[in-house]
């Protein structure tokens, strides 16, 4: 009895340690660059000692697999990418409150935080713009681009890349402020338009700028803090803020509905917009607009206030039922008007 009453003890401890240790696990899917997703998990594990899984998909992706998991999440938490998706997972129970206090945050990264109930919390801001290449530009004759409906050019035909808004936050937040700067009808017109000048719909959002970089594109559209990372890395680029204005993302962290891992997920949001783990984004090349004002910033990192923002609306556009709609009408206007899309 005694044997067999050591032997149940040793079970239960087994077991409780088995426990223990899957608490102090996490599992996080990112939609940022991945060199920032790997660094921001290994100084997390670092910072805690809570073993981290993570991969990157973009935010498309990101909100169809949590959709098709719903019940039975694989992932805890969701980081980065533009904060619309995340909005509307919010509204569709996909996330739960965080809990974690955010009033040392900027506004923008509090007011996601309201809109969403508490389940979204702002981590940065990316503002949306151009890339060109110099030398590819000078080599072909072309002019600058200067505004968003500069790209409709027949000159530029080829010249453009994009990513798809099915599976980039990106661009659906170029369809979405398009839309909201000249009207939907118009929008359209205009996103078709720069569609015939279109070579390639790309997956990722941050894909476009890389290749303009490198030279393999004229024009690319995108993020402008993606771009001054290529730009500070000696390419030959120039970043342009559209003339009529421009969008930008709120991008955000959620905690995934059904996670078993709910302190952990808890300290992963503490952690990432903390001053310490955004200024370490620096290290990696990323210069978004951090929620923390206490984080370090670098003096070429995009300035909202140098550039001519729209009041990007992000209760409609980041409602499931007008980004339904808007990727459908984008599949049925302006998708067979470019080139290759990169599904």
């Amino acid at each position: 009895m005694k044997k067999t009453l050591t032997l149940g003890a040793v079970v239960l401890t087994a077991g409780l340690g088995a426990s223990a240790a899957m608490a102090q696990s996490l599992n996080v899917v990112c939609s940022n660059e991945q060199a920032w997703c790997d660094l921001m998990a290994q100084n997390f594990e670092i910072e805690t000692g809570i073993d981290v899984a993570i991969v990157r998909k973009s935010t498309g992706e990101t909100l169809a697999q949590i959709r098709a998991e719903a019940g039975n999440p694989k992932v805890d938490v969701w980081w980065g990418g533009t904060g619309d998706p995340h909005l509307i997972a919010a509204s569709e129970d996909l996330t739960v409150p965080s809990g974690v206090d955010v009033s040392g945050q900027l506004g923008w990264s509090q007011s996601m935080t309201e809109m969403s109930g508490g389940k979204a919390v702002g981590v940065h801001v990316g503002l949306l713009g151009m890339i060109y290449n110099t030398e590819v530009l000078a080599e072909k004759g072309l002019e600058p681009p200067a505004c968003w409906r500069d790209l409709a050019k027949p000159e530029y035909e080829g010249e453009i890349q994009v990513a798809n808004p099915k599976s980039s936050g990106t661009a659906y937040t170029e369809l979405a402020t398009l839309v909201q700067l000249f009207g939907e009808d118009e929008g359209f017109k205009l996103l078709a338009e720069i569609g015939k000048n279109v070579n390639q719909y790309t997956k990722s959002g941050s894909a476009p700028g890389k290749a303009t970089a490198r030279g393999e594109n004229t024009i690319g559209i995108g993020f402008m803090h993606d771009m001054v990372n290529l730009k500070k890395q000696g390419f030959p680029v120039e970043i342009v803020a559209p003339c009529e204005g421009t969008g930008y993302e709120v991008g955000a962290v959620s905690i995934i509905n059904g996670t078993p891992n709910m302190d952990s997920a808890k300290k992963w949001v503490e952690y990432v917009i903390s001053a310490p783990a955004q200024s370490a984004g620096l290290e990696v090349g990323v210069y978004n607009i951090p929620s923390n004002p206490d984080a370090s910033t670098d003096p070429d990192a995009p300035d909202m206030a140098a550039v001519k923002l729209i009041d990007y609306d992000f209760a409609t556009y980041g409602a499931s039922d007008t980004r339904a709609r808007l990727l459908d009408r984008w599949e049925a206007e302006v998708k067979g008007a470019g080139g290759v899309v990169e599904e």
